[in-house]
């Protein structure tokens, strides 16, 4: 995933550093992220999130907030109307390169400012928050003891994630007097909310409150047994590939020109987990899928297998083949299925040394209809015409170039 260093003014003209995850092939859509509290752009789940939403072609824009992490600033001085600000500087510092956002995530208190700045955003059609709390008050439950010494003495320093961060008061009295209901209620935005059930620092229920205010489209999709930070990276890559196809259908993700020499488009094969056998595979702007091994090979069994893929393949040309001779013969042939087996395993193939393997495709068709036995056997025959069938039982070549 290529990622380009990014830097904007913020609301107060100090610079704040971010981060643009950009896709490997087509840019189809551009995604605003805004982290959690005192969280920063490089917290795991934004960094999982952004690359699977890039191997989806959607370019991602994370950015510190004024004060945090390699952002200009205090953070002292912030309230969560600056927030919302910086959001929507984000959104026209994007807009000024020709990437105005179609998509907002906002991860807890960050999932608040998405609701509340969206709505000022003319090119966002589509909001996801991923354990917001409904009241961005909430927040100041994590002051604990230190509020009375925010109150008397304007700021105080406040240990959060084990690290010390100064409190002003100004940000306590922001977040208590925020009302997102209205702006949630006339968010004009297609919203889906992301929650945990167990998530011990945003209770489920101010994901109920978001839902019940919000007008349709909205969506609820629970992120079971993931806690308020989303740091099991299945839980994060569950949630990419949720707000992945979820968004595409409120995202105008128009298909880019097929490449030169390559009509049908291009396969495009990126690792996801390097960790792994994980693969994104887009093949061109509408259809993403993933490649894996099953566990027992060193895998986790997330998609289908590359023989899978291959036994798919003929699968589905045998099955496009017979329909295309029915309907052109007029025949009453009112469904087809194929069966598909490989049976050369997985540990055969690490090593192509030593004898020849051949390999054996068992493909099981099932025609039904008021079909006669010579029609039943004229369509058995017209399956071995199909071109993925052919290509396997000839010979194909496979040129390699360095990219």
């Amino acid at each position: 995933m290529p990622t380009e260093r990014f830097t904007f003014a913020g609301h107060d003209g100090h610079e704040l550093a971010a981060r643009l995850d950009l896709p490997e092939g087509p840019h189809l859509a551009t995604a605003l992220f805004a982290h959690c509290f005192t969280c920063s752009k490089d917290i795991p789940a934004a960094r999982r999130i952004a690359a699977r939403l890039a191997g989806a072609g959607i370019a991602v824009l994370r950015f510190d907030f004024t004060g945090l992490g390699h952002s200009g600033g205090e953070f002292e001085n912030t309230s969560f109307a600056s927030n919302v600000a910086d959001l929507e500087l984000a959104a026209a510092a994007l807009a000024a390169r020709g990437m105005a956002p179609g998509l907002m995530i906002g991860h807890s208190l960050g999932g608040a400012a998405v609701l509340a700045a969206a709505g000022a955003i003319d090119s966002v059609r589509a909001v996801v928050t991923i354990g917001a709390p409904f009241d961005p008050g909430h927040v100041t439950h994590n002051f604990a003891g230190a509020l009375e010494r925010i109150e008397t003495e304007g700021a105080a320093e406040v240990q959060l994630g084990g690290r010390a961060i100064r409190i002003g008061q100004g940000f306590v009295e922001d977040v208590r007097a925020e009302r997102l209901g209205p702006k949630i209620e006339g968010l004009g935005r297609a919203l889906l909310v992301m929650h945990a059930p167990r998530d011990a620092a945003v209770g489920i229920e101010n994901a109920a409150e978001i839902f019940k205010v919000a007008k349709h489209p909205k969506s609820f999709v629970t992120l079971d047994g993931a806690d308020h930070l989303v740091t099991n990276p299945e839980d994060a890559e569950y949630a990419a590939e949720v707000i992945a196809a979820w968004a595409t259908r409120y995202l105008d993700l128009r298909a880019p020109a097929p490449p030169p020499g390559a009509p049908e488009g291009v396969v495009r094969v990126s690792e996801a987990d390097p960790d792994g056998f994980l693969q994104d595979v887009n093949a061109g702007p509408s259809h993403h899928m993933l490649a894996d091994e099953p566990e027992a090979y060193g895998g986790t069994d997330r998609g289908m297998s590359p023989y899978g893929f291959l036994a798919a393949g003929l699968g589905a040309c045998t099955s496009m083949t017979i329909r295309m001779y029915a309907r052109r013969k007029r025949w009453p042939l009112d469904h087809v299925s194929v069966d598909v087996c490989h049976d050369k395993v997985h540990a055969q193939d690490a090593d192509s040394r030593g004898t020849a393997k051949a390999d054996r495709f068992l493909r099981v068709i099932r025609l039904e209809g008021d079909l006669d036995e010579d029609q039943r056997a004229r369509l058995m025959e017209i399956a071995d015409r199909c071109p993925v069938h052919r290509t396997l039982e000839q010979s194909a070549v496979v040129e390699t170039r360095a990219g």
